[in-house]
């Protein structure tokens, strides 16, 4: 029963993860809105871990003139006419630093008279780093470390990311200007804000330079930072680009996804709200529903790291709710998994965690405390003892996180 009911999981999270297809989402946006008569040339820019599929995708129905992908190693793939780079993610490396200023060289080199068309998705954030002047690569490495462990949410992650970058928050907008741009953009984050995509190239950025310096200092990291990079956020705004045209298209999301998964099992319940904040809030969230049936969910977490374990929100999220099932004595049949629609959850291999009514006892088998494995951040040890790892490899997409529990 049980390797049944997690073989209808599996199911279901493959059924979301393929509504998020990037070549048929750009393919389909195209059709729907063609892009107007360039009297110039067409530059393609594409970013983030669905990079690939989607410049595929347009080069197949526009032509461009020339062709720049951005993305992840284990997303990239040769595409032919294409100038293809890799970035570092989560945390940017010189290959990330390459790959903003590859960006920056091809937006000099345009036009009035041309046009850019930014294909945009999850993880161009670290992928393409092109940091403010004064700022070093090491300077913005030190930031995404201590902002992957301080707790904040994306939004704030996303804030303050924007305000040390000469491309995210509309600089890539800005540094294009007086050409034209059109960006069709996959949404990783909850709500579909584009302010958050990405760190928002090609919107209005989040905030201001003094909202980012509040959230550094009530996260209490403040203090932390490079010298440079306080520096940097204690001079004045740049001038708004809210006077530059913008056309941002939003061409698939989470919750496309989650409806997705619920087109294929339409007795499901569809939980009303997305997963965010801490994984033990979730993990207490989804034990609530305590009804047999089928539970759909999607969003996206956070951690706080307390110990130098291996794993990843989704990772650490079904193990919690396993703990948390043996607590409330559940009885029957269930699985819950967790997974990444990108294929990595964290610095590991693992999409998420798929976990059982038995996966608790194979994790002691092994030797190890299920406790002591969360309190450590160690999830992924401890999934991999029970034979609980999600691992689906790259998907080419990136929409957030998905969940599945299914009880009997």
């Amino acid at each position: 029963m049980a390797r049944d009911m997690k073989n209808q999981a599996i199911q279901l999270f493959n059924t979301g993860v393929k509504s998020a297809d990037p070549a048929l989402a750009v393919r389909q946006s195209l059709q729907k809105a063609p892009l107007s008569t360039v009297d110039g040339r067409l530059f393609v820019v594409a970013i983030g871990k669905a990079a690939g599929a989607m410049a595929k995708a347009a080069m197949e129905m526009l032509s461009p003139w020339q062709t720049l992908v951005i993305t992840t190693p284990e997303n990239a793939q040769p595409l032919p006419d294409a100038q293809v780079l890799t970035g570092s993610h989560p945390v940017p490396d010189a290959s990330s630093v390459a790959a903003g200023q590859a960006v920056l060289k091809l937006l000099d080199s345009c036009g009035p008279k041309d046009r850019v068309l930014a294909l945009i998705s999850g993880g161009g954030s670290a992928l393409m780093l092109a940091p403010s002047a004064g700022l070093t690569l090491a300077d913005k490495a030190s930031v995404n470390r201590l902002l992957l462990k301080s707790g904040l949410d994306i939004m704030a992650m996303n804030l303050i990311r924007q305000q040390l970058s000469r491309l995210k928050g509309g600089g890539l907008l800005r540094t294009a200007f007086p050409t034209p741009v059109t960006a069709l953009i996959l949404s990783d984050v909850v709500g579909d804000d584009l302010q958050v995509v990405a760190s928002g190239p090609t919107t209005a950025p989040i905030g201001n330079r003094a909202q980012a310096m509040a959230s550094l200092k009530a996260a209490g990291i403040w203090t932390k930072l490079p010298e440079g990079v306080r520096t940097v956020l204690s001079v004045p705004d740049m001038p708004p680009i809210g006077a530059f045209p913008m056309d941002n298209r939003l061409i698939g999301s989470n919750g496309q996804s989650v409806a997705a998964m619920g087109e294929l099992a339409p007795d499901a319940k569809i939980f009303p709200h997305a997963l965010e904040g801490d994984v033990q809030e979730a993990a207490i969230t989804i034990c609530r529903c305590k009804k047999s049936g089928t539970w759909l969910f999607g969003g996206e977490t956070t951690v706080h790291l307390n110990g130098d374990g291996l794993g990843g929100r989704n990772q650490e999220l079904a193990l919690r709710v396993a703990v948390l099932a043996e607590k409330q004595n559940w009885s029957g049949d269930w699985v819950f998994l967790s997974g990444g629609t990108d294929g990595r959850d964290g610095p590991t291999d693992a999409a998420g965690g798929l976990v059982d009514g038995g996966t608790l006892a194979r994790i002691r088998s092994a030797g190890l405390d299920p406790q002591k494995v969360l309190d450590n951040n160690d999830s992924y040890h401890g999934l991999k003892a029970a034979g609980d790892l999600l691992i689906t490899g790259a998907t080419g997409t990136n929409v957030a996180d998905l969940q599945v529990l299914i009880r009997r």
